[in-house]
């Protein structure tokens, strides 16, 4: 593992089921996340994924390429395009930094209309992958 490898891609059905789960799991019931009416009548076309559910997305798909005895030591992202029901979510990441037991990764997911979340995630490595 090298600055500048890149990590399969993650592509995730962005489905009304899996928004709103996560916004419940969340603890998050902001209308916006569960209620079409409610999201319209505030200027979204349509309910939309919170937050702390891209972020878990995020995560997943950092310790899904790196395995089960990772850590997730920093997880700094920022939302862009929202995701819809309906769409799709691409994650996709780029490492660029390793020292001794961790690495960054660079990470975008991005949807039909744009970069939905991109950031940097430092992963803690178990001892001897470096």
């Amino acid at each position: 593992m090298k600055a500048g490898d890149e990590l399969p891609t993650l592509t995730i059905p962005l489905t009304r089921t899996l928004i709103v789960a996560g916004a419940l799991a969340s603890r998050d019931y902001q209308d916006v996340h569960h209620d079409p009416e409610a999201a319209r009548a505030k200027g979204s076309p349509e309910i939309f994924m919170n937050i702390l559910t891209t972020n878990g997305l995020v995560g997943r798909y950092i310790t899904d390429h790196f395995g089960p005895r990772c850590t997730l030591r920093k997880v700094a992202i920022r939302l862009g395009a929202p995701n819809y029901p309906g769409d799709t979510m691409v994650l996709s990441g780029t490492i660029t930094e390793v020292t001794d037991g961790a690495a960054v990764v660079r990470v975008v997911g991005a949807n039909g209309i744009g970069h939905h979340v991109t950031g940097t995630v430092t992963v803690g490595l178990p001892e001897g992958t470096v």
